[in-house]
C-alpha cells in the first residue's frame, strides 16, 4: 500500500507540526479535532506558522504555499478519517483518552486504511483493543517540534502487518524523516534513555556533585555536543572499548551494581573488540580507509557545530528562582 492522504486527529502543537511537515512533502493532509471550530483555528495557525518560518529560513522557499495548498479542515473527525489513507493519531498522553479517540478513529476509517498513534510512552498492547481491525495499527511517534526533529520511533503489536509497516516507512522517507524501529515497551528507547539521563541528572544534583546550570553547560558542551552525529555505541566505538570498560570498573566501585559493566561490553573486550582503533567494534570492523573518512567526518562536524553555536549565540535563561 502506498499512502498518498492523511488525517491528523489532535490539531495541537504535536499534531500541528507533523501536518506541516507531510504537507511539504506534497502529502493531502486534513487535520480534525475535538471539533470543527478548533481545527479551523488550527489550520489558520499552521498557515500563519509555515509563513513565519519561511520567512526566517528555517523552512524552504515555497514550504508555506505548499502547507496553505495541502493541508484542509473544516471537518470533524468521523467525516475527516472516512476515506484516507492513513490516520495519525496525536491527542493528549492520556491512555483513556487515546483509546476513545483510537476507537472513533476506526469505527470511521477504511477497513484498509493505516492507523498510528504518536505516543511518546504508551505500549501499544494497552490501546491496541480499542481499534477495529488491529493489524494496521501501530506507533508513529514523531518528537515535538515535529519540522526540525527527523526521528520517529515506530512500534508494531502482535497482529500489525509487515504491509502497513512498510507503508509508513515509505511516507516517512519521503517527508525526509529517519524512522527506527523498536520494541513494543513502555517508554520505548527515546524517552527510556531520555529519562535515565534525566535521572541521572538529578541525581548529581541531589547529591551536591553540581548544580543544575553546570549539569547542563557539561551535557550540551561535552557528550551532548556528539549525539547530532553519533549515538552512544558509535561513540565508545570511537572512544576505545577497553577504555570505556575500564572506567566502569570505577563507577561499579563507586554506584554499584547500578552502573556496572554491560555485559555486552565485557564480552566484546572479551573478543579484542576495542572500536575504531583496532578496526573491531560494537557496530561492526572498520578497516583503515573507513576509520580515516570517520575521523575526518566526525572532525568536521564537530567543527561546524562549533561555528553554529557561535553565530547562534547563548540559547534563552530563565531567571533564577528567588529564594
Amino acid at each position: 500500500m502506498t499512502i498518498s492522504t492523511v488525517t491528523i486527529v489532535g490539531a495541537g502543537y504535536m499534531g500541528g507540526g507533523i501536518a506541516q511537515v507531510l504537507a511539504i512533502a506534497g502529502f493531502e493532509v486534513t487535520v480534525a479535532d475535538v471539533s470543527i471550530e478548533n481545527a479551523n483555528a488550527s489550520l489558520e495557525r499552521l498557515q500563519q506558522e509555515a509563513r513565519d518560518f519561511e520567512e526566517q529560513g528555517l523552512y524552504s522557499p515555497g514550504s508555506a504555499e505548499l502547507v496553505a495548498k495541502n493541508i484542509s479542515a473544516g471537518k470533524s473527525i468521523e467525516e475527516a478519517v472516512a476515506d484516507v489513507d492513513f490516520i495519525e493519531e496525536a491527542v493528549f498522553e492520556r491512555v483513556d483518552i487515546k483509546r476513545d479517540v483510537l476507537a472513533k478513529i476506526s469505527e470511521h476509517a477504511r477497513p484498509d486504511a493505516i492507523i498510528g498513534t504518536n505516543t511518546s510512552t504508551i505500549p501499544v498492547k494497552e490501546l491496541v483493543s480499542a481499534v477495529k481491525n488491529p493489524e494496521r495499527f501501530l506507533t508513529v511517534h514523531f518528537s515535538n517540534p515535529a519540522p526540525f526533529i527527523p526521528g520517529v520511533e515506530l512500534v508494531a503489536g502482535e497482529t500489525t502487518t509487515d504491509e502497513a509497516v512498510a507503508a509508513v516507512k515509505e511516507l516517512l522517507e519521503r517527508s525526509g524523516n529517519q524512522g527506527a524501529q523498536v520494541a513494543d515497551t513502555p517508554g520505548m528507547v527515546l524517552n527510556r534513555l531520555q529519562y535515565a539521563l534525566l535521572k541521572e541528572a538529578t541525581a548529581v544534583v541531589e547529591e551536591g556533585v553540581a548544580t543544575a546550570e553546570d549539569v547542563d553547560t557539561i551535557v550540551r558542551t561535552t557528550f551532548g555536543f556528539r549525539l547530532g552525529f553519533f549515538g552512544p555505541f558509535a561513540i565508545v566505538d570511537q572512544a576505545g572499548l577497553d577504555v570505556y570498560a575500564s572506567s566502569f570498573v570505577t563507577f561499579e566501585g563507586a554506584f554499584g551494581e547500578r552502573l556496572a559493566t554491560p555485559q555486552i561490553l565485557t564480552d566484546a573486550v572479551a573478543e579484542d573488540r576495542k572500536g575504531v582503533k583496532n578496526g573491531k567494534g560494537l557496530l561492526g570492523d572498520y578497516d583503515e580507509a573507513t576509520a580515516a573518512e570517520l575521523v575526518a567526518y566526525r572532525n568536521k562536524a564537530y567543527a561546524k557545530m562549533s561555528q553554529l553555536l557561535a553565530e547562534l549565540g547563548p540559547a534563552p535563561k530563565a531567571t533564577p528562582t528567588a529564594d
